[in-house]
C-alpha cells in the first residue's frame, strides 16, 4: 500500500515573529508572571502607605536624580529598540548586529547608574518598612534589568558568529525587543512610587 502526503508543508517558514513564534508566547507568559510580582510589590507598598499618615516614617526623601537619569535612558532606548525590531523582521544581519550592540550598551548604562541609585534612596533596607519596600521595588526591577541585559549580550554574541545566520535568531531578537519594552514600562510606575508619591504626601 503506497502512502502520499496529504499536504505539502515544505514551503512554510521555519521561524516566525511575534505571535507566530512559540517563544513569543513563552515570553508573554513570563512577563505575565513577572508583572504579577511587580503588582504584588506595589500593592504591598500602597497598603503600608495607608497605615501610616507619614509614610516615609521620618526618613529623608530619596534623591530622585539617579532614578530620573535611569528613566531618561529607558525612554531614549525605546527608539533604537523598535528600529532594531524592524531590521529583525527584514532579517537584515548587519543592521541587527549594530542594533544589538547599541541595545547592549543602552542596557548596561542604566545598570551603571543604578549602582548609585540604591545609596541615593537615603535609607537602608532594614531600617523600617518604608526602606524595605523601596529596596524590594528597586531590587525587583534591577533583577529583571540584569536578566534582559544578559540575554541581549548573549544574543549579540550569537548574532556576531555563524549562529546569527539562522533565521530563528531574528525571531529571538524580536522577543528580546518585546521583553525590553516590558522592562521599560514596568519601571515607570515604580519610579513614581519610589520618588514622587512620598513627595505628594
Amino acid at each position: 500500500m503506497s502512502e502520499r502526503p496529504s499536504l505539502d508543508l515544505s514551503d512554510l517558514p521555519t521561524f516566525g515573529h511575534g505571535p507566530r513564534s512559540p517563544t513569543w508566547w513563552g515570553t508573554l507568559g513570563f512577563m505575565a508572571l513577572e508583572g504579577m510580582g511587580f503588582a504584588l510589590a506595589a500593592g504591598a507598598y500602597l497598603y503600608l502607605a495607608t497605615l501610616w499618615p507619614n509614610w516615609r516614617l521620618s526618613a529623608p526623601h530619596p534623591n530622585h536624580w539617579p532614578g530620573t537619569i535611569v528613566t531618561i535612558l529607558f525612554i531614549i532606548s525605546v527608539v533604537p529598540n523598535h528600529i532594531l525590531h524592524g531590521h529583525a523582521k527584514q532579517c537584515a544581519i548587519v543592521p541587527v548586529r549594530i542594533g544589538l550592540v547599541v541595545m547592549s550598551l543602552l542596557g548596561l548604562a542604566p545598570l551603571v547608574v543604578r549602582w548609585f541609585e540604591f545609596p541615593a534612596l537615603n535609607i537602608y533596607w532594614d531600617t523600617n518598612a518604608y526602606g524595605s519596600m523601596l529596596w524590594v521595588l528597586l531590587g525587583l526591577h534591577t533583577t529583571h534589568l540584569i536578566t534582559d541585559v544578559g540575554d541581549t549580550i548573549v544574543l549579540t554574541v550569537l548574532m556576531l558568529t555563524r549562529h546569527g545566520y539562522s533565521g530563528r535568531r531574528f525571531g529571538d531578537v524580536g522577543d528580546n525587543v518585546f521583553y525590553w519594552d516590558f522592562v521599560v514600562l514596568t519601571w515607570i510606575p515604580i519610579y513614581l512610587l519610589i520618588y514622587w508619591m512620598p513627595r505628594l504626601g
